[in-house]
């Protein structure tokens, strides 16, 4: 369960044993603390993950800041 300032586990993760938590983020003091594990074997994917999954978020977080559906 996420506490007050947490996201929630997304759906497809909840009671899952094989899925493992790779990459933490947060905003201390306007600046951002990352924590994150080793997860796959070539270092490009984290580059690949950071920049989709930020592209993603932001496009979600706008279209429900706007109540606007992505197409």
């Amino acid at each position: 369960m996420a506490g007050p300032k947490q996201q929630p586990l997304p759906p497809d993760v909840a009671g899952r044993e094989d899925a493992a938590e790779v990459l933490r983020a947060f905003v201390v003091d306007g600046g951002l603390s990352i924590a994150f594990m080793r997860a796959f074997d070539e270092p490009d994917m984290w580059g690949l993950l950071l920049v989709d999954n930020r592209a993603s978020c932001r496009a979600r977080a706008y279209c429900a800041g706007k109540r606007l559906h992505r197409g």
